[in-house]
């Protein structure tokens, strides 16, 4: 198998690309086992899936994950991102200007909550009746295996949940069949029942960083990411778990049920108060989300007018006819931790350096110049986003070579081949 440096890994690649686009380039693309973006329109799946397929056979001999590629004229540039890089696509994701820095959602850990207690709808015996009485064939977890779940999760399981797998193991070698329409989820046995806590829900940099855990006063789950009290027990079959939680918000229940959205990266919905009324009552909360004060934690500007709050976290700012932005006025703000900038969207980039609180920056190709010739790119960021109006990755990776020259962290480097005209 020839290596992803072989200009015959590329051929039948630059070849399609030149066919699709009728012009020698430049263009972008990427190749990963998970997907591909290559430049179009391809009619032929066929055709295109054996090109990529030349390509995903030497990421997998080289041993790596993915590349990016531009296509321009005689030269075919191969873009490798490296261990600085979060996330790859036809642009270079977010830079890792600190190693092993984490976006401030994840970091955030559960608030305690003394005031809550268990449900009184709770009753184990009464649950461990109903369960036997639906499937009184079926194996179930021994006290040993409990206890042994437990000590892999460091955490006492609730009561509720050992009922449960006293009654239904639900073991890799158990039989499955029937049990999805006797509990309603895919129940996962105590040798996979894992905490959900932020590090199971990972986030590119880029999105992470714009998310923010924001917990009502009249919530029933926190918004936070994921928590050491959130015990994942079943799946719905979609790919949302079900969850026992032990860190209810301030109006919720120790040990009611929620469901942590897999296309959703913080919180989770309330399902029912126990196991009991959700499984033998089939009785769900009747709730129809927090009234409290919607505090401007997260902020999207577009007219020319700036949020100014205390509590804000987060902010997005939009290029509009309304004028440009000024930064001055958020000088200052306790908690602003995250600016992303449309191109244009700023009068002066350099008072980017006012916001001495900023964790992640993303700005623009040319807002970028301006900080770097300025020297102002402010020096605590934990990670930044480089983005291009015409999507010119050649130079949104030299500048993100800049940007990570600061922080002494890997390089993205830069392959050329020569490809036949």
């Amino acid at each position: 198998m020839p290596s992803i440096y072989d200009v015959t890994t590329w051929e039948l690649l630059v070849q399609l690309m030149r066919a699709g686009n009728g012009a020698d380039g430049p263009v972008n693309g990427h190749v990963s086992p998970a997907g591909w973006s290559v430049p179009g329109p391809h009619r032929d799946w066929n055709i295109e899936h054996a090109a990529v397929e030349r390509v995903l056979g030497a990421l997998t001999e080289d041993d790596l994950e993915d590349i990016s590629f531009v296509l321009d004229g005689s030269a075919l540039h191969l873009i490798e991102t490296g261990p600085a890089v979060d996330g790859l696509g036809t642009s270079v994701g977010s830079l890792l200007l600190v190693e092993g820095a984490i976006a401030e959602p994840w970091r955030r850990l559960p608030a305690p909550a003394p005031g809550t207690a268990a449900s009184p709808s709770a009753d184990p015996a009464l649950l461990e009746r109903h369960l036997r009485e639906r499937l009184p064939t079926v194996r179930g977890a021994t006290e040993e295996e409990i206890a042994a779940a437990e000590a892999r999760l460091g955490v006492a399981l609730p009561e509720e949940l050992k009922v449960l797998y006293r009654v239904v193991r639900a073991g890799r070698e158990d039989p499955l069949d029937g049990l999805f329409e006797a509990l309603g989820f895919d129940l996962l046995g105590p040798d996979v029942v894992f905490v959900a806590d932020a590090a199971s829900r990972p986030c590119p940099w880029e999105f992470a960083a714009k998310d923010a855990v924001i917990t009502y006063p009249d919530a029933l789950v926190q918004g936070v990411v994921g928590s050491p009290g959130w015990i994942a027990f079943a799946g719905n079959g979609g790919g949302d778990q079900y969850a026992i939680d032990l860190t209810p918000g301030p109006r919720g229940y120790q040990g009611q049920v929620i469901l942590i959205n897999h296309e959703e990266s913080v919180g989770a919905a309330p399902i029912a108060e126990s196991l009991t009324d959700l499984m033998v009552r089939e009785r769900h909360y009747d709730y129809a989300g927090p009234t409290g004060d919607q505090t401007p934690v997260i902020a999207y500007a577009r007219d020319g007018n700036l949020l100014v709050h205390p509590e804000l976290e987060v902010l997005s700012l939009g290029s509009s006819k309304a004028g440009q932005f000024r930064l001055a006025p958020l000088s200052g703000l306790p908690r602003l931790r995250t600016l992303a900038a449309d191109p244009g969207s700023l009068a002066d980039p350099r008072e980017v350096a006012l916001l001495t609180g900023l964790e992640y920056l993303e700005l623009d190709l040319d807002d970028w110049r301006v900080l770097l010739d300025a020297d102002a790119v402010p020096k605590g960021l934990s990670a930044a986003g480089v983005r291009a109006r015409n999507q010119d990755l050649l130079a949104v990776a030299d500048l993100s070579n800049e940007l990570l020259a600061r922080w002494n962290r890997p390089l993205i480097t830069r392959t050329t081949l020569s490809v036949r005209s």
